[in-house]
C-alpha cells in the first residue's frame, strides 16, 4: 500500500499562528517585556509561518507522499489572516487613542490635585507650590507637570 502521510508541518505551522494571536491578550500582554513590543508573539508567527511555507512545498512538491494539497493553501491563508490581523491591532488599532480634551493645555492653570507619589505619599499641586526650593529657599513660580498616556 501506498498511503499518503500526515503533512505535520502545515498543522504545526497553523496551529503555532493561531497560538501566537491568542496568548497576546491572555497571557503577554500582562507583562511589560512582551506588551509594548509584543516580541514573543512575532516569534510564533514567524516560526508558525516557516512551518507553513516547509509544508505546502512539501505538500506540492511531493503530491505522492504528502497531504495537505488542499487543506495547505486553506491553512497558509488562515495563518496569514491570524498574522496580519495581529498586527494592524497591534499597530493600528492601539494607537486609535480618543482626544484628551479634557486635559489642561500648555500654559493653562492647572486644576488642583491629589495624588499619591512614587513612595505612596500624597501630593497636592497646593503642597508643591507653597514649599521653598531647597537651594534658595524661594517660593516655587510653577510646577512642571509631564502626563503619560499610557494602557494602564
Amino acid at each position: 500500500m501506498n498511503e499518503r502521510q500526515w503533512n505535520w508541518q502545515l498543522w504545526a505551522g497553523f496551529l503555532l499562528c493561531l497560538l501566537g494571536f491568542a496568548t497576546y491578550p491572555l497571557v503577554f500582554a500582562k507583562f511589560p517585556i512582551t506588551r509594548d513590543v509584543p516580541w514573543a508573539n512575532f516569534l510564533l508567527f514567524a516560526v508558525g509561518g516557516v512551518l507553513c511555507f516547509l509544508g505546502l512545498r512539501r505538500a506540492f512538491g511531493q503530491q505522492q507522499r504528502y497531504r495537505g494539497k488542499i487543506a495547505g493553501p486553506i491553512l497558509g491563508t488562515l495563518s496569514l489572516l491570524a498574522a496580519g490581523s495581529f498586527c494592524f491591532i497591534v499597530f493600528h488599532m492601539t494607537k486609535q487613542l480618543p482626544a484628551s480634551t479634557g486635559a489642561p493645555r500648555v500654559g493653562q492653570k492647572a486644576p488642583e490635585f491629589v495624588l499619591p507619589d512614587a513612595n505612596g505619599n500624597p501630593v497636592s499641586l497646593d503642597s508643591l507650590l507653597s514649599r521653598p526650593l531647597s537651594n534658595t529657599q524661594a517660593l516655587p513660580k510653577g510646577v512642571l507637570l509631564v502626563f503619560y498616556r499610557g494602557y494602564w
